[in-house]
């Protein structure tokens, strides 16, 4: 059953023991995706810090940090969202990128 309210009744015919019992669908939270940069060897560190900023939200010392990350450990978390603004997020930046001639890689995951 899907919301609403079911009546229950007691044995017995008292109808001052009669209750109401609401019940409520149960939601499941949306999964969640891992946004992440790859790095490579062309893709230029300031473009990186660039792409943090304009797509991401990132402070320019937050985006320092995960561009170094990038470099360092060849890829690093960018952020996590629904799988539709994942989804923007991954096809933005891989445009950007494109247009700009530069290899850099963004994909997602589920968490």
């Amino acid at each position: 059953m899907s919301g609403g309210k079911i009546f229950m009744s007691t044995e017995k015919e008292d109808p001052s023991q009669d209750f109401l019992v609401e019940t409520r669908p149960k939601t499941k939270r949306p999964p969640l995706y891992k946004v992440m940069l790859l790095n490579d060897d062309f893709t230029p560190m300031e473009f990186v810090v660039l792409v943090l900023e304009r797509f991401f939200s990132k402070n320019s010392t937050q985006a320092f940090e995960i561009m170094l990350t990038v470099h360092k450990k060849g890829l690093a978390l960018v952020g996590i969202f629904s799988h539709e603004v994942a989804e923007t997020k991954v096809s933005q930046v891989m445009d950007f990128s494109r247009r700009n001639q530069h290899p850099l890689q963004c994909t997602m995951e589920k968490e």
